[in-house]
């Protein structure tokens, strides 16, 4: 009788240390789910961080290629207000030598005019040579 007692303490006090050895695996089981998701939300977190300074790095080099082709659309409109300097000094340049020759073919008109009264002086020292004979 006694002996049974016994025992049967001895199982209730077995099932005890099974009943605590049991909540505390449940207990680690539990802090281990929490741990690993509170990994997996930092992991995800800084996915989320990675993603995101990549995406700036993608409009930063957006604003770079912004800023090149405004440059470049700059130095297109200088070689066009350069081309369009140059055309201008040629037409001045052009009007310079049209004037330039006006004035030469004036000069030659005038020496004709001039050989012509020449030649109407020398027939009039003719004609007069003529009388005098």
């Amino acid at each position: 009788m006694h002996k049974e007692r016994e025992r049967e303490r001895e199982r209730e006090r077995e099932r005890e240390r099974e009943s605590e050895r049991e909540r505390e695996r449940e207990r680690e089981h539990k802090i281990k789910r929490e741990k690993d998701h509170k990994r997996k939300r930092e992991r995800e977190k800084e996915r989320e961080r990675e993603r995101e300074r990549e995406r700036e790095r993608e409009r930063e080099k957006e604003r770079e290629r912004e800023r090149e082709r405004e440059r470049e659309r700059e130095r297109e409109r200088e070689r066009e207000r350069e081309r369009e300097r140059k055309s201008e000094r040629e037409r001045v340049r052009e009007r310079e030598r049209e004037r330039e020759r006006a004035r030469e073919r004036e000069r030659e008109r005038e020496r004709e005019r001039e050989r012509e009264r020449e030649r109407e002086r020398e027939r009039e020292r003719e004609r007069e040579r003529e009388r005098e004979r």
